[in-house]
This record gives structure tokens, sequence and C-alpha cells, in this order.
């Protein structure tokens, strides 16, 4: 439980500030105006879903270098760690150009021509954000398997304030820099996230326990066994998150069918869910790193105790955060929305409403992203994306649009839908985990 503590919270910090670049350019953009906003958000929204799934592909090097640590193969990091750049170099190269389509797709998707050309303007320069994003996960799956969160962490809040500072001085022209609007936001974005990709390699190339892997040595060289281990590993993986996050973006337009309260309501609800799952997902990161350096060791009774205190850090906040959802809902919307302002009133009584169904879920939802992490410490991955798509697309989508929508429920009838795939998904992926022996699933690595 120590070491699972140790390493987690760093990394679930390290999460909550990334969300907090996020948030730093949603709140800038709307000191535009209401149009930059909506066209910033839906430049944004469109190219969620290829950085996702990018990162989640790549994100497999984590598992894959833990093993090898655990097996004490110094060479197969290296080797990990090279292809993982390798294979987050073509990813790019493959998403880029689909993301520069931006306005053509918003087009065939019926949004407005106008705010679309101005997305455009956003993700013409932000796509290019994917070489630099890709490759800080690669450096961050080698630090999160070597015990060093900490720098993520501290790199991560540097960005914060790079972010910040780039969208200050670019997007509205602040000492003496042209006002670039979206561009200039889009400009901060890309150098933010070039200056943590340096400040991570600097501190692997030069760190005493980091730099005898020499990471870049060779790094031309092609490695196809390791390049398609992570392949392997890294596409269920990738269309694992998809699936849920496309689930909630699913949601959202449903909500939109329901009213402007109803879209508003989702918004608050689903921002303080996700701020909780920050914590959660940050364990389930630590918990992937411990279970595979067991795995690497072939120490079974170590894949176990990684596994479920994970879980159990992991479930324990969620606990919490479900009480104070219970409990606190009506107080915590406010937050969002000025509750003296009579045209408020109803978009707070939902989002209340809605935040105590998202109390509800909170144990579901952590107990998923935990297990489903232990399973990628040992290599599981296929039938957890199965269990994924059939969980959120077969079960939570089609109940939440039967009771949002033919039953009558409305929002709430969607939020028990993505309570039902939730649950689905932490059920299966709880009992694969606990029978991992039986099914065969801890086999001799490296």
């Amino acid at each position: 439980m120590r070491a699972t503590f140790a390493l987690a919270w760093p990394l679930v910090v390290a999460q909550v500030a990334q969300n907090a670049i996020n948030t730093t350019d949603v709140i800038m953009m709307g000191w535009l105006g209401p149009e930059a906003l909506a066209a910033g958000t839906l430049a944004s929204t469109f190219i969620m879903p290829f950085l996702v799934g990018g990162i989640g592909l790549v994100g497999a090097v984590a598992p894959l270098t833990a093993q090898a640590r655990g097996a004490r193969d110094i060479k197969a990091v290296r080797r990990f760690v090279r292809q993982g750049f390798w294979i987050g170099i073509l990813t790019a190269l493959v998403l880029v150009p689909l993301i520069l389509q931006v306005r053509t797709i918003m087009g065939w998707l019926g949004q407005d021509p106008a705010l679309a050309a101005r997305a455009e303007e956003y993700t013409q320069i932000a796509a290019w954000m994917l070489f630099p994003g890709f490759a800080i996960v690669v450096l961050r799956s080698l630090l999160s398997t070597f015990d060093a969160a900490r720098v993520i962490l501290l790199v991560t809040l540097v960005g914060v304030a790079v972010n910040a500072l780039g969208n200050y001085l670019l997007m509205f022209g602040n000492w003496g820099f042209p006002r670039l609007e979206l561009r200039g936001a889009a400009i901060a974005t890309i150098l933010t996230n070039l200056a943590m990709f340096a400040a991570l390699l600097s501190f692997v190339l030069t760190h005493r326990r980091l730099r005898r892997f020499h990471i870049l040595m060779r790094f031309w060289k092609p490695d196809w066994q390791k390049f398609h281990q992570i392949f392997a590993l890294g596409l269920p993986i990738g269309f694992t998150v998809l699936a849920e996050v496309s689930l909630f973006t699913a949601a959202a337009l449903l909500m939109g069918r329901l009213g402007t309260d109803e879209v508003a309501a989702h918004a608050i609800a689903l921002q303080c869910a996700s701020l909780a799952f920050m914590v959660p997902l940050g364990v389930g990161m630590a918990t992937t790193v411990r279970v595979g350096i067991a795995y690497g060791r072939n120490d079974r009774a170590g894949i176990g105790y990684a596994g479920w205190s994970g879980m159990t850090l992991g479930t324990g906040f969620m606990i919490v955060s479900c009480l104070a959802f219970l409990t606190l809902a009506p107080f915590i919307v406010r937050v969002f929305l000025d509750p003296t302002k009579p045209e408020n009133l109803n978009a707070l009584a939902l989002a209340a409403t809605f935040l105590i169904v998202a109390g509800i879920f909170q144990l579901a939802d952590g107990v998923q992203v935990v297990a489903a992490h232990a399973l990628r410490g040992i290599s599981d991955a296929k039938v957890p994306m199965i269990v994924a798509i059939v969980g959120y697309w077969l079960v939570g989508l089609p109940v939440a649009y039967v009771l949002g929508l033919v039953v009558g429920w409305r929002g709430v009838g969607i939020w028990i839908g993505l309570a039902c795939g939730l649950a689905f998904v932490a059920a299966i992926l709880l009992a694969r985990f606990a029978w991992r022996e039986r099914l065969g699933l801890v086999k001799i690595v490296i």
C-alpha cells in the first residue's frame, strides 16, 4: 500500500495539473468572447479522440518497461522506449493529416460553417502538438517505471505556468507580442508540450540512474520485435480509452436534444466527476507499473498485492467522493453558476441531481479504471477492450437512450445509463483480475 501510494500521488497531482492546462485554455478562450470559446471548445473536442487514442497506443510502453525492470533486462528497457518513440512519431504522422481536415469533417457533421472555420484556425497549428505529446507519454512511462514520478509532477506544474504565460502573450498580444487569438492558444500549446518534452528528456539523459539506458543510442535502428509488442498491446488499450471517451461524447449529444439547461448541467456534473476521476486514474498508472514489475520477475503473489492495493486505494478515494457528491451536490454546483440569477436555477437543480447519480457510479468508475490498468500490467488488453466496447456501447449507451429519451427520465436517465455501462465494465474486469490464474493470464515473460 505504501509503495503504491508513494508512486501514485505524484501521478495523481500531475493528472490534475494536466487537466489544469486544458482548463486554463478554456478560461482564457472565454476572455476572447463566446464565439472564440465555442470555436476553441469545438476544436479541442475534435482533437481529443485522436489524442487519447494515440496516448493509449503509446502508453503500452509503461507495462512493458515495468516488466523489463522486473526481469532486470536493461537492454529491453532501452528498446521499448526507443520503439515507443517510433510508434509515437508514426501515429502522429497518420493522425495529423486527419485532424487538418477539421473544416471538411465538421461540414459533414452539420456544424456551423463560420464556427468550423474558426475551429480550423486552432487545429491547423495545435494538431502538431501530437508529436511532442506522444513523446512525453513515452518518457512518463519510463520515469514512472523507475520511481521518478515526482519529476513528472514538477514538469507538468511548470507546463501549466508556461501555457498560461504563452496564452497571455500570444492570444491577447501583451508585452509587444502579436495578438493571434485562437492561433496564439494553439502555438502556446505546442510550445508547452515542447518545453515539457525537453525537460523530461534532459532529466532522463543526465540522471545517474536513467542515463545508463542510453535511450537515444542507435535511435534510427528498427527493432521490429519490440515495435510489434508495443503495437499489439497498445492498440487495444487505445480502443478501450476511445470507447469510454466516446460514450461520454455521445451522452453530451443526447443531452443536446433535451435543451440548454440539461447541457449546462451535464457539463457541470461531468467536470466534477472528471476531477474526481483523476485520482483513481493516477492510482491506476501506478498499479500498472507495480503489477508489471511483479509480472516481469514472475512474482505471482506480488501481482496480487500490487493489483489489490491499487484497487483499494482507488476505490477508497471514490468512496469519499461518492459521499461528497451525495451530501454536498447542491453546494458544489454553485461554484459553476451564480445561484442569485433566476435563469440559472433550473440548470443548478439539474446539475445537483446529475451529481447525485454521478456519486453513485463513483465506485464503479474507480474499480474499472484501476482494474483495467492492473490487467495491462500483465499485458492483458484485448479482452478488456471487448468488455469496454460492449459495456459502454451495447449496455451504457442504449440504457441512456431508452431511459433518457424513450421512458422520459431525461438527463437523469442518461446518467443512469452511464452508471450502468461503468458498472458492467467494472464487474467483469474485477472478476477477470481475480481469476487471472485460472484464466491463464499470468505467464512467464521476457
